[in-house]
């Protein structure tokens, strides 16, 4: 782990920051390289990035702020603005992302769903790379493993200031591992047949919140509520949910747009 990659008089470079920003530019590269046969939507991708980022980085934070760590910003509300004490939620960013995307694609008069599928693999590419970022940091760690078996975080990490030497469940390696498992099966599917528009994304959706939701029981870095499910497993139910409702809605749609086209 290297929470600081070199410092420079009083300037440090934070290796968090350096590894979302490559998490970022890669995301894009990938889903801009793969949309070739979507020419008109490839085009936006660029043009987005940028008012996706700034909903993703809002977005991440309020999640964080509102779901994982009220209880401490309800008695320090100054510190909501410091985005580098703290941290980001994924989730959040992704429906910070999500609502961008939308306000975006009403605006230019695009459908939001082709845009969504075209984009899909680039964002969990990027997610998987970003959980790096996790890593370094010593941040989204796991709980005791209670054996030899484990991650054992230097001093100066979150991880440390909360379990110590002790070796932890390498939750956000195994994370990271499955967002890349993710990015192959929706490429392979994308690739295997045309699809009606949105069920790449939401394919994306449902397999890595499930992913996400079945590897918070091994995180040890956050609050538990109701069932003993940490915020993010709350959300990824949220997530799953939303995204079946979605399925069944534009799947109910599909012959009334097929009728019109004729």
């Amino acid at each position: 782990m290297a929470p600081i990659l070199f410092t420079v008089g009083g300037f440090s470079l934070r290796s968090y920051g350096v590894i979302v920003a490559l998490a970022i530019v890669l995301g894009l590269g990938v889903a801009y390289f793969l949309a070739s046969k979507e020419k008109e939507y490839r085009m936006h991708l660029v043009d987005l990035v940028l008012y996706a980022l700034i909903g993703a980085i809002l977005g991440a934070r309020l999640w964080q702020v509102l779901f994982y760590d009220w209880a401490y910003y309800r008695e320090n509300l100054q510190e909501i603005v410091m985005l580098w004490h703290g941290g980001l939620a994924i989730q959040g960013a992704l429906t910070g992302a999500f609502l961008t995307g939308w306000i975006y694609t009403r605006m230019r008069k695009l459908d939001f769903w082709r845009l969504a599928d075209v984009a899909a693999p680039g964002l969990i590419f990027g997610q998987a790379v970003g959980r790096i970022a996790c890593f370094l940091n010593g941040d989204a760690f796991g709980s005791p493993t209670g054996s030899a078996f484990g991650l054992v975080y230097p001093p100066g990490t979150p991880a440390y200031a909360a379990y110590g030497s002790q070796p932890l469940w390498p939750a956000e390696i195994w994370e990271g591992q499955w967002n890349m498992v993710v990015f192959a099966l929706i490429l392979m599917m994308s690739r295997w047949r045309p699809w009606p528009r949105g069920v790449v994304f939401l394919t994306y959706i449902v397999l890595y919140s499930s992913g996400r939701f079945a590897l918070e029981f091994l995180r040890g870095d956050g609050p538990r509520y109701l069932f003993q499910w940490t915020a993010a497993q709350w959300s990824s139910v949220g997530m799953i949910a939303f995204a079946l409702i979605a399925y069944i809605v534009l799947k109910m749609r599909l012959p009334k747009e097929k009728a019109l086209a004729c």
